[in-house]
């Protein structure tokens, strides 16, 4: 399960995404999840899926891969299936067992609300793992650098954010290993109840909470050390400059949710 956690991890390369600015990359990610929301039927979630697994490709990353990460949530999606299965009760009835029945517009809401999710996770997955955390927080604090006129952090907001990133992939090496020398002593984490499962996790996240937060003192005393003050009067070695392939992307995003909208109307299924 730990080593199916994707979010935060990077994958280099030179692909046309890869090149895209972060700025763009963030704003099409928010868009693509606008489109998510705004597609009210199958086909529009057809058009979504065929233009983020086309750009899936266009990357690099194995599609392997890409939907390995869809694991760690895989019970949250299960839960919200059967949750809008057997709580959605319009339709035709298909199967019914004492108060519980099964009816075709919940079946319908069900694998609706599943596919959203799973498209959510997908697209959030495809920004992490074509930009670097460095871009990732430049990016972040170009678009947010407008409300620091205001007082609002905008350079610590998105350092945070990067470094949270940053170590997620790192936290769970380090969660993996723990739990590979846990099970060397006799601990078992597979099998028991959901109590019995719960009180074997207690080794694992004991050692895992001192190891984060030994890290994070770490890094805050390399950070004074270096005499790190913030954002201000600070420069940076690569200038964030949109180009051509940033424009051909926004069209990109620009004609997808055109065509969703489109989609909605002429097949609302």
């Amino acid at each position: 399960m730990i080593k199916n956690v994707t979010i935060g991890q990077y994958f280099p390369g030179e692909s046309f995404v890869h090149r895209l600015d972060p700025r763009t990359k963030l704003l099409a990610t928010i868009a693509l999840i606008a489109v998510v929301f705004v597609s009210n039927g199958f086909a529009g979630f057809a058009v979504i899926a065929a233009f983020v697994l086309l750009t899936a490709l266009s990357t690099g990353v194995h599609l392997k891969f890409l939907f390995k990460g869809l694991k760690p949530i895989f019970f949250i999606i299960i839960f919200t299936f059967i949750l809008n299965l057997f709580f959605q009760n319009t339709g035709e009835v298909l199967v019914q067992f004492w108060v519980l029945k099964i009816t075709t517009g919940g079946l319908r809401m069900a694998s609706f609300m599943a596919v959203r999710l799973i498209l959510l996770v997908i697209s959030s997955q495809l920004l992490t793992l074509t930009t670097s955390p460095i871009s990732l927080t430049d990016g972040l604090e170009s678009l947010m650098r407008p409300l620091s006129k205001i007082g609002f952090p905008a350079h610590e907001i998105a350092m945070m954010m990067s470094i949270a990133l940053r170590f997620i992939p790192t936290l769970m090496d380090e969660a993996d290993k723990i739990m590979k020398a846990q099970k060397a002593r006799g601990a078992n984490f597979e099998t028991g109840n959901i109590l019995q499962r719960a009180k074997a996790m207690i080794p694992l996240l004991v050692p895992l909470f001192v190891g984060a937060f030994r890290r994070a003192e770490e890094l805050a005393l390399a950070m004074d050390a270096r005499c790190y003050r913030g954002g201000a009067g600070r420069t940076r070695m690569n200038q964030l400059k949109y180009t051509r392939l940033d424009l051909l992307a926004a069209l990109a995003v620009v004609a997808l949710f055109v065509a969703v909208i489109v989609v909605n109307r002429v097949c609302p299924f």
